[in-house]
């Protein structure tokens, strides 16, 4: 992924803001030389070319940002900040480094749903340039596994009493768009866990509640907020996916709740790894593992084991990757039916099956000779096992496993079963919208590149070529 371009963009945040106030250019300059003068600020000279030059992109001097901001929160009778308009300046506190407060907590999702629900979704790829990674992502997040809930009620006037059926509620809602998610991808749906996602947020900021409903409040609402982090990084939204993911992170801390939390860090693992930062996915693995240590049901050590594998596998480590896989087989044998909380449903037999067949179809590409042969064996047959025994609403998986075979066959020389694994994919792109898939296509079609010169190689390619660039 490139850089972001340098040239200046349109603050359509700003533009937004001005918009639902109704306010002219000229109209929103004359309010903050208003306030300016009220505040004892003179030489402002603020006038509708300054607001043209600013909707263009231009950053205003010190204090005109407070202004605006100051202006606009009047206007709109919102508690806006400085990210909800454009702008540069203290926002609340609202990224990565955000401490772990229940106020931190609700402004940094607060603020992330506004801002996302005011934009127009885009697949502009400079997007994933902003997603932080290495260090800067891992070392504000360590805190996590140590971290406890900070107790301090949000200030506030008070609302009505809820207790624990409209936490069900939620929980029901959060179940409803995981189901929509694996049946059409995150595209469609996206939108609408964002909106109920602040819907959430305003009980949080404006109801009464026990300690106990207070405590599954913050799950739900993390939990929530993961499904919307989710859709956003199926839809090819990595900033704002990363910076949901983490606000999620800080919920689940309120509610002290390890369980979510290594869930939505296994989220983010699988996002760095589609980035191609599978360093940065072990690290997020293992810092899920040690902050859930002794509360991780079997399911989901099975899942961070498994995923283990395939990262080990990406970075070529194929004796780790193996052992891994094997730790992901013996934790998935103590699975009771029936006694896995409701976010890890998804993690099946099949699912198991699927994420091993594709480790060992990703380290078949690291060996030669008799290993490679065991390992793409090992691949079709375990991805195999995986599409036969998918539930009928996993489309989207469906999708992955047929992908998946496709490119274990590649590894294997196969260009035929290739093409026919990749046809069942094409055939599934109406019903199943998610740019984790098509961009998979794309890696399937890099791939296919040493096969170009035969008949079958670049019907392949040709294929998917035209598959991909009727999504975008």
């Amino acid at each position: 992924m490139g850089r972001p371009p340098l040239d200046k963009q349109p603050n359509a945040p700003l533009a937004h803001w001005m918009t639902q106030c109704g306010l002219s250019r000229n109209r929103l300059a004359r309010l903050v030389t208003q306030r300016g003068a009220q505040q004892g600020i003179s030489g402002l000279a603020t006038d509708e070319s300054r607001v043209r030059a600013w909707l263009k992109g231009s950053i205003p001097r010190d204090p005109v940002p407070r202004l605006i901001l100051e202006v606009l929160s009047a206007e709109t009778g919102k508690d806006l900040t400085y990210a909800d308009l454009g702008l540069p300046g203290e926002s609340g506190q609202t990224g990565i480094r955000s401490p772990w407060t229940r106020t931190a907590a609700i402004a940094a999702l607060s603020h992330i749903i506004r801002s996302e629900l005011m934009l127009p979704d885009t697949r502009n790829d400079a997007d994933a340039a902003t997603v932080l990674t290495g260090h800067d992502l891992l070392e504000p997040l360590q805190e996590w596994a140590l971290s406890q809930p900070d107790g301090a009620t949000p200030q506030g006037p008070p609302g009505r009493h809820i207790g624990m059926p409209e936490v069900e509620g939620i929980r029901n809602i959060t179940s409803s768009f995981r189901t929509l998610d694996n049946m059409h991808g995150g595209v469609l749906s996206r939108s609408a866990v964002l909106a109920q996602t602040e819907a959430v947020l305003d009980l949080l900021r404006t109801s009464t509640y026990t300690e106990a409903v207070g405590q599954a409040l913050w799950s739900a609402a993390a939990d929530l907020a993961s499904v919307a982090g989710w859709m956003s990084f199926d839809a090819g939204r990595h900033g704002i996916a990363q910076r949901t993911f983490v606000s999620a992170l800080h919920a689940a801390a309120e509610a002290d709740d390890k369980r979510i939390g290594a869930h939505i860090l296994q989220c983010m693992a699988r996002q760095m790894s589609h980035l191609g930062h599978p360093e940065d996915a072990l690290d997020l693995v293992a810092l899920a593992q040690y902050g859930g240590r002794r509360r991780l049901t079997p399911a989901a050590t099975s899942m961070l084991f498994a995923l283990e594998a395939r990262f080990q596998a990406i970075i070529g480590r194929v004796s780790d990757s193996d052992t891994a896989a094997g730790r992901a087989l013996d934790a998935y044998e103590r699975v009771e039916t029936g006694s896995e909380d409701p976010h890890m449903d998804f993690f099946d037999l099949p699912e198991l099956h699927a994420t091993l067949g594709m480790a060992h179809q990703i380290a078949a590409k690291h060996v030669q000779g008799p290993a490679r042969t065991s390992h793409v064996r090992r691949s079709r047959d375990l991805v195999s096992a995986a599409l036969a025994a998918r539930p009928g609403h996993r489309r989207r998986s469906m999708a992955f496993d047929h992908l998946g075979l496709a490119r274990t066959h590649l590894a294997g020389g196969e260009v035929d079963g290739a093409a026919e694994e990749t046809v069942h994919c094409l055939d599934m792109l109406g019903a199943v919208q998610s740019r984790r898939v098509t961009d998979r296509l794309g890696e399937l079609y890099d791939e296919a590149e040493p096969f170009a010169s035969t008949a079958a190689g670049r019907e392949l390619r040709e294929q998917i070529h035209e598959a991909v660039l009727a999504t975008r």
